[in-house]
């Protein structure tokens, strides 16, 4: 009989005379000693592809061991690189940017394991890096870096060689399943034993022994297998993938007293955990195939596996599982269908407050509805259980999604109390989501605590038609408004400080701080280049500057009368729209008059909507101009030097915020706030919009509102926002309801604080109207052109109370539009402006006064003609004057003055006499607003 040899892979194998036709191998663990420690870590990056010249590792198979002991090393190694590089190719025909990396996380600095498996990678295409720890790392070394790794999108495969004693349970699960391709992780281990790999990875070394048994070179089907020692996962993944191959397998320890007679019988050996111990030659059955997996993976039990085809055998199968895990991945960043679990709604007669109906639905968990809707754990950072930002990468996943539909809620000129806007579209979507099993989004506005806390309440929806839990809806949220607030006031500081500063010093003095020397050197940092390189000034060494292009650049010398930039503060407070600064003796009589807006009145915040990115974010920052200079010059943020310390603040603002409905099968993304309407902006945001659109799939709906009436929000929305974001609306939804059509045609004045006159008792909830009003209002609307009239009841009914309107949606989204701009933005500023005021509301013409004339003439000069129009008037009538109901005419549009938001993008004119800073009324909301010390319940929010 003939005995054939297999070489330890990772250990000394020991080979004793055996009688002919019995076979002996030996493969290693992937395990190394603790050894003496090293105080450092070192990190090893070996990229095996790429362009240019370096030359890539690669296999040679001639120079590899064709066959050892009847094993067809070298005919299973081709099959398995051809059948990876395949993978790969397929991988890299669908995206050939991406790039799979294995990492190998290691106890000692040893090379040997990385050179096999880069030898490997280079022939498949793939990348590896190593990390070496101490030799005697400990549990939180390794854990910290296995976090790393998990969060690292570069990397697709976590090769652990560590210690056994290592190993451990809270180390084997820290490891992302999906990154663990040596399948030792328990739940990769479980899915092995489950039979569920669909997932899951099989450890390379027992691939490999199955793949040696299976080319053995007497067929195995049917035959015995004897699995002996190794009671570790090994020994488990092995015991499980020979049976599935139709042997029969039996296991037996070292120790065990009938073992000669079980290694007698066995068709094929395979010696786990054999250390010291040996089986003589005589006990193996002529013909049997054996196997040793040796545990020792001492330095030079590493070399010998580097030389072994079994060592590039199972590098081959660990290589292949990374390939893989990169495709799995790369699955799963494209788009995921839906799978949403409504939450069950069951409203009650008569309809409860809306904090108790909310209080009373559960929420889903954020990540659980995320996880619904496609958007990936890696998307999301979690704000408590119910909220959530969802990363701006989610929008570069799905850049080539094609969107779905766009739907604006707008309404008529409203009464004081609002018409529910943001009642209409959470119902609508309830309606799509819950009912009609359609894809649909919400993308709403964050709510400012002004009105929250003065006389119109939240902005959560209201009745069964909310977003939940309306209480963190309706306070703080995620904290964008006041982000907004600090880098606000952060730019009001810096203006006043400047000044001081410029009034105080010299021209040296000033650059001297401006441009400190530290250790010697003097640098300008990169934003005071910008500066330079605006000013003319090509130089970036400080000590060439002339002392003119000193003093230019050093001097802001802003005219304390044409500072357009106020502090804000998210308070309806009336008495900081007039106030003086720098009263204190230490500013020097650096005094000035200035004001406060409310917060979200902010140009910060009108930049939040429009911005489409982070960069882009950034540099409309830079651009805001704060005022202008004694030589009539504009200042921006840039020039303040502030510019990249208000992108910091409002790096995590620019993230929409995730929420849900009552019915929680649909999503809302919150993001930007309501701005009065004297300052510019209506809408939720263009990255809210994006998220929304890309997620609903093609042929779905994303619902998204436009502030107050259709004169104010809709046309900004149309004509700012479309505009700004290559965004077009399929489809609009006018909410008009009979108590404001009543005041329009001559019902009595509705005053904010004031009680109510009958007619106008329920607030956004029109239970009051009749059957035969509501039938008038529809039938008048077909008339005027509506492609269809529906009454709504998603107040008292949730999504079933607007089914009518979600069909009617769902309908007209088929239909094509015909969209079109109001003006066109090349147009002069004034013709812009009067086109606005008589094609929208009705006016004869506009009055322009001096100040105003003059401002245009400024901004034509600065080169500013070119960009929108976005009026700032009363959002309680049509003209300019809140008395003057329905639809007024014969009137001119005042023009009192011009100003522009630079960094937003827009001149805004202001019309009649309008305040930035909404006061308190003599019976706020606050007087209702209270909270359980006990329960922590809130109480009194509507």
């Amino acid at each position: 009989m003939k005995l054939s040899i297999i070489r330890s892979a990772c250990g000394s194998l020991r080979i004793h005379p055996t009688h002919p036709g019995s076979r002996i191998g030996g493969l290693s663990r992937r395990c190394v000693p603790v050894g003496p420690a090293s105080s450092r870590l070192m990190v090893r990056t070996a990229v095996t592809t790429g362009g240019g010249t370096n030359p890539k590792p690669a296999l040679n198979f001639r120079k590899q061991p064709q066959k050892e002991g009847g094993f067809e090393c070298d005919t299973s190694l081709r099959e398995v690189v051809q059948s990876t590089k395949e993978a790969m190719l397929a991988l890299q025909r669908r995206n050939p940017s991406i790039q799979p990396l294995l990492a190998i996380i290691q106890a000692g600095e040893d090379d040997g394991l990385l050179e096999i498996n880069k030898k490997m990678a280079g022939t498949i295409g793939l990348n590896i890096t190593q990390i070496c720890l101490a030799k005697e790392c400990s549990e939180d070394e390794i854990v910290e870096e296995v976090l790393k790794l998990n969060e690292d999108p570069r990397v697709h495969g976590v090769y652990l060689h560590l210690p056994p004693a290592s190993l451990t349970s809270r180390v084997l699960n820290t490891l992302k399943p999906e990154k663990d391709v040596d399948g030792i992780s328990d739940l990769n281990m479980g899915r092995l034993v489950r039979g569920d790999l669909s997932k899951g990875f099989v450890p390379p070394i027992a691939n490999a022994v199955l793949d040696l048994l299976e080319k053995h070179d007497t067929p195995l089907e049917g035959k015995t297998v004897l699995l002996v020692g190794g009671e570790g996962s090994l020994g488990v993944a092995l015991q499980c993938l020979i049976e599935r191959s139709g042997m029969v397998v039996f296991k037996s320890h070292w120790s065990s007293k009938s073992l000669q007679r079980q290694v007698m019988q066995a068709d094929a050996l395979v010696l786990l955990g054999a250390g010291t111990t040996d089986v003589p030659s005589s006990w193996v059955k002529p013909g049997a195939a054996v196997i040793r997996c040796e545990p020792s993976l001492e330095t030079d039990a590493i070399e010998m596996f580097s030389k072994s085809g079994l060592g590039y055998l199972t590098a081959a199968y660990r290589t292949q599982n990374v390939v893989h895990s990169c495709s799995r991945w790369f699955q799963e960043q494209q788009y995921r269908p839906w799978h949403l679990r409504s939450l069950k709604l069951q409203p009650l007669t008569p309809v409860p407050s809306d904090i108790e109906i909310s209080r009373a639905q559960t929420p889903k968990p954020v990540d659980q509805l995320a996880a619904e809707i496609g958007v990936l754990p890696e998307e999301l950072e979690a704000y408590g259980r119910s909220k959530a930002k969802v990363q701006l990468s989610l929008l570069d996943r799905l850049h080539t999604q094609p969107d779905g539909k766009y739907v604006l809620v707008a309404g008529i000129t409203p009464t004081p109390l609002g018409e529910g806007k943001s009642t209409v579209t959470i119902g609508l979507v309830q309606a799509l989501s819950a009912h009609l099993k359609l894809n649909s989004f919400a993308c709403l506005r964050q709510p400012s605590q002004g009105p929250t806390f003065g006389v119109k309440g939240g902005a959560a929806g209201g009745g069964y038609a909310q977003v939940i839990p309306m209480e963190e809806f309706n306070l703080h949220l995620t904290g964008d408004i006041h982000a907004i607030t600090a880098a606000n006031n952060l730019v009001a500081a810096a203006i006043d400080a400047r000044m001081l500063h410029e009034a105080t010093q010299s021209d040296k003095a000033l650059f001297n701080r401006l441009v400190p020397s530290v250790n010697g050197v003097r640098r300008f940092s990169p934003i005071q280049i910008s500066r330079l390189n605006r000013l003319g000034i090509n130089k970036t060494d400080p000590a060439s500057l002339t002392p003119q292009e000193v003093s230019t650049f050093v001097r802001l010398d802003l005219d304390p009368s044409k500072i357009t930039w106020q502090r804000v503060v998210d308070t309806n407070d009336r008495f900081l729209r007039k106030i003086t600064v720098g009263q204190a003796s230490t500013e020097k009589g650096m005094i000035r008059e200035t004001g406060f807006d409310i917060a979200v009145a902010s140009e910060i915040m009108a930049i939040l909507a429009l911005a489409d990115s982070l960069e882009d974010m950034k540099n409309r920052l830079a651009r805001m101009v704060v005022g202008t200079s004694h030589s009539g010059q504009p200042v921006t943020a840039e020039d303040l030097g502030v510019s990249g310390a208000l992108a910091v603040l409002m790096k995590d603002a620019i993230k929409p915020t995730l929420m849900q409905t009552l019915e929680g099968t649909q999503s809302v993304v919150v993001h930007a706030g309501p701005l009065p309407t004297n300052r510019p902006w209506q809408t939720s945001s263009v990255l809210g919009g994006q998220a929304g659109l890309k997620l609903v799939w093609t042929e779905r709906l994303c619902v998204t509102e436009a502030g107050f009436g259709a004169d104010i929000g809709m046309e900004k929305f149309f004509n700012i926002k479309c505009r700004a974001s290559g965004l077009r609306p399929n489809v609009v939804v006018l909410v008009a309801t009979v108590r404001a059509l009543k005041m329009h045609g001559g019902g009595p004045n509705v005053s904010a604080g004031a009680p109510l006159p009958r007619e106008y008792i329920d607030e956004v909830r029109a239970k009051t109207d009749t059957q035969a009003e509501i039938d008038l209002v529809c039938q008048l609307a077909k008339e005027c052109g509506a492609s269809d009239a529906v009454p709504c009841h998603h107040w008292a009914q949730g999504g079933r109370g607007s089914l009518e309107l979600a069909q009617a949606v769902n309908e007209a989204t088929s239909r094509p539009s015909n969209f079109q701009f109001l003006y066109n933005i090349e147009m002069p500023i004034v013709e812009k402006i009067r086109t606005i005021a008589q094609k929208v509301y009705g006016a004869d013409d506009i009055e322009l006064s001096p100040e105003a004339k003059a401002k245009i003439d400024y901004y034509n000069q600065q080169g500013y003609s070119s960009l929108p129009i976005c009026m700032a008037k009363t959002h309680l009538s049509l003209s300019h004057m809140p008395d003057k109901k329905g639809a007024p005419t014969g009137f001119t549009l005042p023009i009192r003055d011009v100003r522009a938001s630079i960094g937003a993008g827009f001149i805004f004119p202001l019309v009649g006499t309008m305040s930035t800073m909404p006061g308190l009324p003599t019976r706020p909301c606050f007087y209702d607003i209270d909270l359980d010390p006990v329960t922590e319940e809130i109480t009194g929010l509507f």
